[in-house]
């Protein structure tokens, strides 16, 4: 048995929120990039064992940019087809519900990151 202290991703949803309905994008676009930075940051904490990854915000005119750095220098690749596994989708979620996604080796780790164009 182990214990797991999932990542309290209150202030970075919070901080985006408030940033996009601040900005005029619709609530529900606003719901599509929180989703998909909660599911980033699961990954970073599952996957690369960060509790507390780096987040980064980057608000354009017309676009979002959504970094989450983490230590592991694994770049995730989504799964060819879902299956019905306990994890593995998150990908595929990120990927439905925003325009662009990828990932970017850094130094230490990698940047995983999102874009959204503005409705």
């Amino acid at each position: 048995m182990r214990a797991l202290n999932p990542p309290d991703w209150t202030t970075a949803r919070t901080e985006l929120r408030e940033l996009l309905l601040s900005s005029g994008w619709p609530p529900s676009t606003t719901a599509d990039a929180e989703l998909a930075l909660h599911e980033l940051i699961v990954n970073a904490w599952m996957h690369a064992g960060n509790p507390a990854p780096l987040v980064v915000l980057a608000l354009r005119p017309t676009r979002l940019r959504v970094t989450v750095c983490d230590e592991s220098p694994t770049i995730p690749e989504p799964r060819l087809a879902p299956d019905f596994a306990e994890s593995g989708r998150g990908l595929h979620l990120v990927r439905s519900l925003t325009h662009r996604f990828g990932a970017d080796p850094r130094k230490q780790g990698k940047a995983v990151w999102f874009e959204m164009d503005a409705a």
